[in-house]
């Protein structure tokens, strides 16, 4: 972490807030780069620091009195020309991993530039900080690194996490955590510690969607290990060189984290992610009410899924009519159907095992209460077999979408198995037969791994469908009209989600802040937006987006009781305080 210990003065006030309330609403009443401040560092110190470099942008009196002169060309430069310089340098390297490696080593020496530069482009950029060009940097991330960023923590590591901790926050207080394991990466699995660019990423977009002070922020790898063996046998791999570690031992790890977590930041919000299936489910379940946290890849999912579904049934009030055929049953696919589960609650809609709105089905076939080892995540969505029966299909069809759909009469089909091709045409066109607009949504990441084409699924419905894909998909032009393909991100929801968390000082992030998310981010999605075939907002509308959510929840927070008792008109002004702009402020000598 890269903030001014030495300039933490700003009218004699600390600039990150301390431990106890009051001093947080104060740090929150004036955002960290609000007015000028007072520097201690002086010359290339100075220069060395990510979140106080301004390069060539540093004024005449600052070269003069921070001892800048000479170290810099004669030219002070605005911060727009930084940004079409910057501009001018990324997008001449030759292939996305090369422009995400360059994006990296400006964040590595000018962070406040590097987020204006994502901020003022976020549509082009977004897909190199995050997916779908971070599963690359996974996979190659021990031959690209240039500058560690964040902690690794390993099992040799458990009795000295608080000092790990302390080390990395360099006297500031942490605000906000995305950790991973490293064993479930986007659609790639374990990449050991290569995982690490998922929770930079991830805070990347906290920072530029909801304005996060990146100094309030740490990424942290649970490094244990890995089971890749081209990992282990690459003589480069920076990582914990050895079996990834499981049981007892892999429990105790993450309950030091967590306790060290709670002693040394104590107001800090942890997100939980890419973490494996029932592991991330059960670390969610055991420590969501011991500390504020939540998982991305479970309620984030399961937010953005159902927001998109809310803003494509608009005009119809709600899902009450539908039926959801999902293929995958992990925990993207868990958030997603517990999510659904509580909107189809609140529409009061009959949810009955024995007459299922709900299916999923994985490599296994259709999840039912007949299954041997069902997991315990997966029970309150198991099918009962006694509906198939009635349908009049045989314990064969278990295992075939097609025939699963059509006795469900699927209107709408959700695919988070990471496994292309697995929407056939044939599944497609049995979903179609059930719906005027069925929805189609291949979710998984990268693009590659997604379970069909958006060309494909317009092509076999007709162009009926609503398509949203996980990653940026190009336009579709069928029956001479250019349909948009809205992307299921999650940045739509965990930036706000998280901005909620510390302005609302939560005792918990509970499962209904994220339903909340999902209404709020389902309202913003505009008829015209919706006329073109898109389901979600673009993604040039991000800080908006992430603003309304963080509103929309705190208030939540309130109402129930865990979070701040903010008056109405508190809210707004307090949310917008909180948010950090990728912009200079004066500096003067200390």
């Amino acid at each position: 972490m890269a903030l001014h210990r030495a300039a933490r003065a700003r009218d004699d006030a600390a600039v990150t807030p301390a431990p106890d309330s009051a001093v947080l609403r104060r740090a929150l009443a004036s955002s960290p780069h609000s007015r000028a401040i007072a520097v201690a560092l002086r010359g290339r110190n100075l220069i060395d620091q990510p979140l106080l470099n301004k390069g060539t942008a540093f004024t005449d009196d600052e070269r003069g009195s921070l001892g800048l002169r000479g170290l810099l060309p004669a030219t002070v430069a605005t911060i727009d020309e930084q940004v079409a310089l910057e501009l001018e340098h990324v997008r001449r390297k030759p292939d996305d991993l090369e422009r995400f490696i360059g994006l990296a080593a400006l964040q590595d020496r000018n962070e406040t530039l590097f987020y204006r530069v994502l901020a003022e482009n976020l549509e082009e950029f977004l897909p190199i900080v995050y997916t779908p060009t971070v599963g690359r940097a996974c996979q190659q991330f021990s031959h690209i690194m240039r500058r560690p960023r964040g902690v690794w923590i390993t099992p040799a590591d458990i009795d000295r996490i608080d000092v790990i901790l302390r080390t990395a926050a360099d006297g500031e207080q942490v605000r906000l955590i995305v950790v991973t394991d490293n064993e479930r990466i986007l659609g790639l699995g374990d990449q050991g510690a290569g995982g690490m660019a998922i929770p930079i990423g991830k805070l990347a977009l906290y920072t530029v969607a909801a304005g996060i002070y990146p100094a309030w922020t740490l990424p942290v790898s649970l490094d244990v290990g890995t089971d890749r063996a081209e990992l282990l046998d690459d003589p480069l791999y920076l990582g914990h060189r050895a079996p990834r570690l499981r049981g007892e031992a892999y429990d105790e790890v993450v309950e030091a984290f967590v306790e060290g977590v709670r002693r040394v930041f104590p107001q800090c919000v942890v997100q939980w992610e890419d973490f494996k299936q029932h592991t991330a489910l059960r670390i969610l379940r055991r420590y969501q009410h011991r500390l504020p946290s939540f998982n991305d890849d479970a309620q984030g999912t399961g937010a953005v899924v159902l927001g998109g579904l809310l803003a494509a049934r608009r005009e119809e009030g709600g899902l009450s009519g539908e039926r959801f055929l999902i293929l995958g049953a992990g925990a993207a696919a868990i958030g997603i159907s517990r999510m659904l589960h509580r909107q189809l609650e609140a529409e009061r809609v009959q949810i009955d095992q024995g007459s299922p709105v709900i299916a999923l089905m994985d490599r296994g076939g259709l999840v039912q209460l007949g299954r041997d080892q069902l997991a315990d995540d997966q029970r309150s969505f198991a099918v009962d077999p006694v509906w198939f029966t009635r349908a009049g299909l045989d314990a064969a069809s278990f295992t075939d979408p097609v025939a699963v759909a059509r006795a469900l009469k699927a209107t709408v089909l959700i695919g988070t198995t990471g496994c292309p091709g697995a929407f056939t045409e044939a599944l497609v066109r049995e979903v179609a037969k059930h719906a005027a607009v069925p929805i189609i949504l291949p979710l998984s990441n990268p693009g590659d791994q997604a379970e069909a084409q958006p060309v494909d699924v317009l092509e076999w419905t007709d162009g009926r469908a609503l398509v949203a894909t996980g990653s940026p998909s190009a336009g579709v032009e069928i029956g001479g009209r250019l349909r948009t393909i809205g992307q299921a991100n999650n940045v739509f929801v965990f930036p706000g989600v998280g901005l909620a968390a510390i302005v609302a000082e939560a005792r918990e992030v509970t499962a209904e802040a994220f339903l909340v998310a999902a209404r709020q981010l389902a309202s913003v999605v505009s008829e015209d937006r919706l006329a073109s075939g898109a389901i979600f907002p673009p993604i040039r509308v991000l800080r908006q987006v992430a603003r309304g959510v963080a509103i929309a929840v705190i208030r939540h927070l309130r109402d129930t009781g865990y979070g701040r008792q903010f008056r109405d008109e508190e809210i707004e002004p307090a949310v917008d305080r909180a948010m950090w702009r990728p912009e200079y402020v004066p500096y003067r000598p200390r």
